[in-house]
């Protein structure tokens, strides 16, 4: 299931740029058929009116000795934290200090020092306001511009996967821990050989622009040896020495990861088994129709990518039979370490067993569900899950 960020708009005239971006993890807004859904950003500009009404009816039914027209200057503030225009503030502050003259001539007052300190509050009031809402827009339009960057970024690395190739159907999901579009350590893909569709899964684990550069060398070490050799240990040393190649000197970067290579029916004898190399990933799972999930544990354990010397990766080869209607779990460690209220991480074999039938694309999507429900909602850590299921 290729969740890709949707551009959504609670309010698409405000123009608001922090609306405007947001992952496939956001909720989507659906409006019913014949008629609107009214959101938050949409009945936050209301609220300031509804102050301003409330207070100028309280200061009505109050007895004159008692004072509260200093509040008014609530009215512009609070305007200048819901609004999203300059000119909001300003509209409220003009109403609000009109409302303070019809209150002070109605109570004869008009020329009282508290009736002057009250449009000196709000004009005060208004001015900060309009400066803080100013300054807030020039900001939400250079980040703005920094999400869309990001994103495009993360599309150049992360490229749609295709519903089905070769022998393989494929689903995809990816959820990013913010709530808006930024670039994670988490990186897979799927491409078709004549060996066989190979699949690589993977995570940097390291922090901001060196985790991007790792993330960027891996996929394009893995995009040419993944046609090149025939064996999937030979993919993985071709990593190595292109990541040992790209990073700089005494980088704290490393990669764990995992390739899957499923055959093709034209590969003779090698059609009945799959090829896993593991290195220091989370153990992709097999899933059979009927029995409970398969870990795919490679026969010796082996560090990520960036502990040793690229001259001493030499992982092992696990080979697993696999059938029509076979499908593998390849996935990072953002799942099995989601946690519940208590502490709990979430349990990803158990949960699999009720998970796993259907076709791809709802198998990921009842996962992702099961994952938020089991943290309430948010991530801590990016999460990646790749599904293929073998239909050749």
């Amino acid at each position: 299931m290729n969740r890709q960020p949707r551009y959504l708009s609670d309010d698409l005239s405000t123009g608001d740029p922090r609306d405007v971006l947001c992952t496939g993890d956001a909720p989507a807004r659906h409006a019913p058929a014949g008629g609107v859904v009214l959101s938050r950003r949409a009945w936050a500009p209301f609220l300031p009116w509804a102050l301003l009404v409330v207070l100028v009816a309280v200061d009505a039914a109050l007895p004159v000795w008692v004072v509260i027209a200093p509040a008014l200057a609530a009215v512009p503030a609070l305007a200048a934290a819901v609004g999203r225009r300059v000119w909001y503030p300003v509209q409220l502050g003009v109403v609000t200090a009109a409302a303070s003259f019809i209150d002070a001539f109605r109570n004869n007052d008009i020329l009282l020092a508290s009736h002057l300190a009250t449009l000196d509050a709000v004009s005060l009031t208004t001015v900060i306001g309009c400066a803080t809402v100013w300054a807030r827009s020039r900001q939400d339009r250079e980040l703005a511009q920094v999400r869309v960057t990001a994103e495009v970024a993360q599309q150049v690395l992360l490229r749609p996967l295709p519903a089905r190739l070769g022998p393989a159907r494929i689903a995809v999901d990816y959820s990013a821990a913010a709530a808006c579009a930024r670039i994670g350590g988490d990186l897979y893909d799927v491409v078709l050989t004549r060996w066989g569709v190979r699949a690589l899964i993977g995570d940097v684990c390291g922090k901001g622009l060196p985790a991007v550069a790792a993330a960027s060398v891996v996929l394009g070490a893995f995009r040419e040896a993944a046609h090149d050799e025939r064996c999937p240990a030979e993919v993985v040393r071709r990593i190595a020495v292109s990541l040992g190649r790209g990073l700089p000197p005494r980088t704290e970067e490393f990669v764990t990861l995992a390739v899957l290579c499923l055959p093709t029916p034209q590969c003779g004898s090698a059609s009945a088994a799959l090829q896993v190399v593991n290195c220091g990933h989370p153990a992709p799972l097999l899933l059979r129709p009927g029995r409970a999930p398969v870990p795919l544990d490679p026969p010796d354990p082996v560090p990520p990518l960036g502990v040793l010397p690229p001259e001493d990766v030499h992982p092992p080869v696990l080979h697993h039979p696999v059938r029509q209607g076979d499908a593998v779990l390849l996935y990072t460690d953002g799942i099995t370490e989601a946690r519940d209220g208590a502490g709990r991480f979430y349990p990803l074999p158990e949960r699999l067993a009720t998970l796993q039938a259907g076709d791809p694309e709802h198998v990921l999507s009842r996962l992702h569900a099961d994952v938020r429900a089991h943290t309430g909602g948010s991530l801590d850590d990016d999460a990646a899950a790749l599904l293929l299921r073998y239909e050749p």
